[in-house]
């Protein structure tokens, strides 16, 4: 199985993501959007910077369930209800990132909603994972 992540030149160069990843000879794994839910079904963490990484690190607590590790993060698409709050604290929200992932980018989508399920939750992540 080969992974590859496509960044043409000729695009804006990508901070945080990969334009395109390209799998071969995979399986693919389809990870529910997940928030900062805890076990006993309440939000945790105030802010952006913590809830993301409560919804990161329970995405990857999925993917690791299903036989994956964050390496093989394809396509994320997070939906956040403050985009521009998303923003302000990009710095922070990456040494999450790297924390958890590394420095591996997947394509990357994010999507300003009006809210989600869970009133108290700011932000959700979904994914696609590719395993061999």
């Amino acid at each position: 199985m080969t992974v590859r992540r496509v960044n043409p030149e000729v695009l804006a160069p990508p901070t945080g993501f990969s334009h395109a990843v390209v799998a071969e000879g995979s399986t693919i794994v389809l990870l529910a959007g997940q928030t900062a839910l805890n076990s006993h079904n309440v939000i945790e963490g105030e802010g952006i910077v913590n809830q993301t990484e409560k919804a990161l690190t329970n995405l990857l607590t999925a993917l690791a369930a299903a036989g994956g590790d964050p390496s093989q993060l394809g396509k994320l698409t997070i939906y956040c209800t403050d985009p521009v709050d998303y923003r302000a604290h990009s710095r922070e929200i990456g040494a999450v990132w790297k924390k958890h992932v590394g420095r591996d980018y997947p394509a990357m989508t994010l999507v300003g909603v009006t809210r989600l399920w869970d009133d108290a939750a700011l932000v959700e992540i979904e994914g696609i994972a590719i395993l061999p």
